[in-house]
This record gives structure tokens, C-alpha cells and sequence, in this order.
């Protein structure tokens, strides 16, 4: 992704700014300085929604002294993730992999967007989705009767549900599930700006073990199709091995790790707030507010394609654009009372699942997930309680998530 310096319309790369911020070029320059806040602050990382409402206070949109423009409000990061003028452009800043040869469609633009998103989607339907509940609703049952009174509720059930549940998805053997964790967390890191050159690494080495596992298992679903979700993108159309390569990576992160955090946010605020319970009487509002309160993904990012303005101010085409979803689901022109958690509210306007081209295509999945996760344990442990208060957050910036979350079950 390229930036456009503070002061001027002068374009640069990513590289350019790391070294900048490793003070060479005109002043040294910190994570701060980029994106207007710190994401390495222990207090940003507990609660970065007190750091939001600071920014916003300053005003709906502002330029960031890398000359990164960053957008607070519900207005503003909707017009951001609709307007086809904002794109992701040929080299984005999340996500890329010099060993990649194919991006994901999450990365593109149309015309190849809407070409390789449309192909997916023949094989990614609700039908498909629903003929999943029981098998989660199994899942889930299993998770929750092998917890012990003590437990950590993301380690024993918030993980592994939507890692078991996207393998299976894809037919990957319950003996290789555990590797996909592994990959799940790294590949997880790389979707956060200013990467270190060990994780680049590590997600290189990472994808490259990924692509090398999946193209063996998609030779065997072609030459022995079953009915799972890899056996029907395989039998799609036009679909290339590394597009399909490229969907699978993509499917393991955002249909793994966002419903991870989902689940995990969920429990810590419906047993912190003593509403566990409505979790079962009320599933879908529950899962709406917290996706609503405290989104699995905190910001989205563009480039101008063209000159253009937002919110009255002028983006040169090349220029940056960073939308605070995090920010926006707790704007108080759209949202009354937007920091109480409130499980009876109608959250139906939160963009935790983005707009536009590029709406979370797993949305109906995580949802279902996500509820049927929550219902459970809220009926077979309506007593939890949370034995550390404040439990520590992963240093992920863009995937916000629970490292551990201690509880007492009390069934």
C-alpha cells in the first residue's frame, strides 16, 4: 500500500515509512504517528474504544502525520467501504505476500473481484451454511461436556469450535486439525500493518505450508468428490488452483479466527454484565450486540483510486484511508447509548461484517456459530463466572481476541 506524507500529496511505499519510523528520512516515526493511535499500548490493547471516542471527539475524519486518513464515524467508514472510488489498488497493505501468486478476493478490486467472489459464492450458499447446524450444535455439545469446572473458555471452546468446524467444511482429516491452529493465529497477525520482517517471515513460511497441504487434498477431492465445502469449490468453473489455493487461505483466517473472537467477546460480556442467560432466550440479538459492542475486526483499510473527497476533505488519488469500524459501531448518532451493553437493542446497522462488495461472505456462518455457541453454554452453565475480570487481549490490531478467559462453570 502506498501513503501519502503528511504535508503534501508526495506518494511513498510502506517500506519507505517503516524506515522513517526507524528514524531515517525527515523525523523519526512511531505505529502512533501512522495510525493516530498506538496499537502496542497495554491500555489500547484492553480497551481501545476509550482511544476511539478520544479521535472522534477531534473530529469525523483526520489526517495522520504519516498522512494516513483515518475515519471515525458510522457515516464516514460506510462511505469508505461502498464507494467504488476507495480500493484496495495494486499493492495493499494487509495481507501481502511477496511468495503469494494469487491474492484472495478479499485484496481486489473489480473487475477480478467480482469475477472470483461470484465463483466462490456458487459453492458458499445459506442452504449449504444451515445444513451445518447440526453438526455444530454436535460440536458444541462435545466442547462444553469435556470442560472441566475450571476452565479457559478460549482454549476449550471458543478456538476450537470454528477451527473444527471450518476443517471439517473443507474435509480436512480430524487428525490435521491441530495444524491448522497453528496456521489460523499466524496468517491471523499478517492481516496488521507494519509487519516485522520475523512475522513476514513466518507468514510466508506459513502460507507456503498451507498451499502445499491443500494442493494435495484438492487433487484428492477432484479425483474423489464428497459433499464437503473443498469437494464443491474444486467442481467450480473458471476457478484457478492457486484462486482456489488463495479462497482456501483466506477462509481458514476469516472463517476461523473472526468467529473465535466472536464467541470469546460474547462470553466475557454477557457473564460481565450478568446476561449469560439471554444468550439462550434471545440468540440472535445477543450475538448482534456484541458484534455491534466489541467487533472481532477493529478497522478496514482502502486506497483512493482517483481524487476524491471524504467528509469534505480532499484524498488524492494513492492516498490511504483507514476506517475505525471499532469507532463506528459505537457512534452515538447512530447508535443511542452506544458504550452500554444492551442485549434488547436493534444493533442491525453495525458494520462488524463491512458493506459494499467486499461484506463478509462467511456472515451468515459466524452468525450461526456464534449463537448456537453462546445458547449452549448459556444453558448448560447459566452460573459462570469469570475468574479474571480482566483477561489478557492477543496483540492482534485488526483481529480483536481474548488470549485466555478464565471461568468458574457451575453447571
Amino acid at each position: 500500500m502506498t501513503y501519502s506524507r503528511y504535508g503534501d500529496d508526495t506518494v511513498g511505499t510502506m517500506s519507505d515509512l517503516l524506515d522513517r519510523s526507524n528514524g531515517s528520512g525527515p523525523g523519526p516515526m512511531g505505529p502512533a504517528d501512522v495510525l493516530g493511535f498506538d496499537p502496542n499500548d497495554p491500555e489500547f490493547l484492553r480497551e481501545p474504544y476509550a482511544r476511539y471516542r478520544e479521535m472522534s471527539a477531534h473530529g469525523a475524519i483526520f489526517r495522520t502525520r504519516a498522512g494516513l486518513i483515518v475515519a471515525t464515524t458510522h457515516e464516514l467508514c460506510g462511505a469508505i467501504l461502498r464507494d467504488p472510488r476507495f480500493g484496495h489498488g495494486s499493492d495493499p497493505l494487509y495481507g501481502r505476500d511477496p511468495g503469494q501468486p494469487v491474492e484472495s478476493f478479499l485484496w481486489m478490486d473489480p473487475p477480478d473481484h467480482t469475477r472470483l467472489r461470484g465463483l466462490v459464492s456458487k459453492a458458499f450458499t445459506s442452504r449449504m451454511v444451515e445444513r451445518l447446524r447440526p453438526r455444530i450444535e454436535a460440536i458444541t455439545a462435545e466442547l462444553i461436556g469435556a470442560l472441566p469446572e475450571e476452565a479457559d473458555l478460549v482454549s476449550g471452546f471458543a478456538y476450537p469450535l470454528p477451527v473444527m468446524v471450518i476443517t471439517e467444511m473443507l474435509g480436512v482429516p480430524p487428525e490435521d486439525h491441530e495444524r491448522f491452529s497453528g496456521w489460523s493465529e499466524i496468517l491471523a497477525r499478517s492481516l496488521d500493518p507494519m509487519l516485522t520482517d520475523e512475522l513476514i517471515s513466518e507468514t510466508g513460511r506459513a502460507r507456503r505450508e498451507f498451499r502445499d497441504y491443500f494442493r494435495d487434498l484438492i487433487a484428492i477431492r477432484r479425483a474423489r468428490p464428497g459433499e464437503d465445502f473443498l469437494s464443491a469449490l474444486a467442481r467450480v468453473e473458471g476457478l484457478t488452483e492457486p484462486e482456489l489455493l488463495a479462497t482456501c487461505v483466506l477462509l481458514l483466517v476469516a472463517g476461523h479466527e473472526t468467529t473465535v473472537n466472536l464467541i470469546a467477546n460474547g462470553i466475557l460480556h454477557l457473564a460481565g454484565h450478568g446476561l449469560l442467560r439471554q444468550a439462550a432466550e434471545r440468540p440472535r440479538q445477543v450475538v448482534e450486540e456484541v458484534l455491534r459492542y466489541d467487533p472481532p475486526v477493529q478497522l478496514t483499510s482502502r486506497i483512493a483510486l482517483e481524487d476524491t473527497e471524504l467528509g469534505g476533505t480532499r484524498v488524492p488519488k494513492g492516498t490511504p484511508v483507514l476506517g475505525l469500524i471499532g469507532a463506528a459501531n459505537r457512534d452515538p448518532a447512530v447508535f443511542p447509548d452506544p458504550d452500554r451493553f444492551d442485549v434488547t437493542r436493534d444493533p442491525g446497522r453495525h458494520l462488524a461484517f463491512g458493506l459494499g462488495i467486499h461484506f463478509c461472505l462467511g456472515a451468515t456462518l459466524a452468525r450461526l456459530e456464534g449463537e448456537i455457541a453462546l445458547a449452549a453454554l448459556a444453558g448448560a452453565a447459566p452460573g459462570l463466572e469469570l475468574t479474571d475480570p480482566a483477561p489478557p487481549y492477543k496483540s492482534n490490531l485488526v483481529l480483536r481476541g481474548l488470549e485466555s478467559l478464565p471461568a468458574r462453570l457451575r453447571r
